[in-house]
């Protein structure tokens, strides 16, 4: 059965947010395409590319400060590329922290063909879309040649190929977060990615040098699981700090019944 462009796309949108231990056959038009976790894996921090404005840059020169969210997508795609940069928008909306100040978020055309112009537009766009007030500080999309787009897409893992047949790039749905010094700290597949998923994988990417107390505490009762892309509640985590509380509320509780009776005790020695 011969499937439409659409249909291959979405498949290759849900190859990799399977567990991995999902055996399902691959269509032999999406075999090679995918996303190959590579944690911790530094990306080429002297990738060349051009940015909205057709000024050369260098990958690094949006690193160094904050960690950034990697999208790698093509600009004249109107299908997933489209949903998956909707979706970095949905899941930051609700958030605490900022792109610009916080974070970046990098997105790089895996199409060689598009251009400075094709970018400005994807960035007023999506940068509009998350808040009409805040600008497009943090909102970065590049445009380079094949061989950067290749340097950055081998490292983090992201394989796709471009169908002449159709003049469409097959590739996967996800995207990644980077650190600070540019290393792939973790993976989030699909076109929809929870505001508690991107602000832990943010936080945690940081060294805990941005978010709140509260973020915190919630790294510490979730777990990153690699295989789903998707942070899930640490039961141990949990019940330890449940058991620590109760242990604290225990102590809080002899303690001022202790005093209770030393004051007792100082009022019928001295009555």
């Amino acid at each position: 059965m011969k499937h439409s462009p659409v249909v291959l796309l979405l498949l290759a949108a849900l190859l990799h947010a399977a567990d991995s231990s999902d055996k399902t056959p691959v269509p032999k038009d999406l075999q090679g395409i995918g996303i190959d976790q590579h944690l911790n894996a530094q990306v080429p921090l002297n990738a060349q590319f051009l940015d909205e404005s057709g000024r050369t840059v260098r990958l690094g020169d949006y690193l160094g400060q904050r960690p950034a969210i990697l999208a790698l997508v093509y600009y004249r795609c109107t299908m997933l590329c489209s949903y998956i940069l909707s979706g970095v928008v949905s899941g930051l909306r609700p958030l605490s922290l900022h792109p610009g100040s916080d974070f970046d978020v990098i997105a790089i055309s895996i199409d060689p063909s598009d251009r400075p112009a094709d970018a400005k537009d994807q960035q007023a766009h999506y940068s509009r879309a998350y808040s009409a007030k805040a600008g497009g500080a943090g909102w970065h999309f590049l445009t380079g040649d094949e061989k950067n787009i290749r340097l950055v897409a081998d490292a983090v893992g992201f394989h796709y190929r471009y169908d002449p047949k159709t003049n469409m790039f097959l590739h996967a749905a996800g995207i990644m977060v980077l650190t600070p010094q540019g290393k792939a700290a973790r993976y989030f597949y699909g076109v929809e990615f929870a505001p508690k998923d991107l602000e832990l994988g943010l936080v945690e990417a940081s060294a805990n040098r941005i978010g709140s107390p509260a973020d915190q505490i919630l790294l510490y009762c979730y777990h990153y699981d690699p295989a789903t892309g998707k942070y899930g509640a640490a039961v141990m985590n949990l019940l330890r700090v449940a058991a620590g509380g109760v242990l604290a509320a225990l102590a809080i509780s002899l303690f001022i019944l202790w005093r209770r009776d030393l004051r007792r005790d100082r009022l019928i020695v001295h009555g």
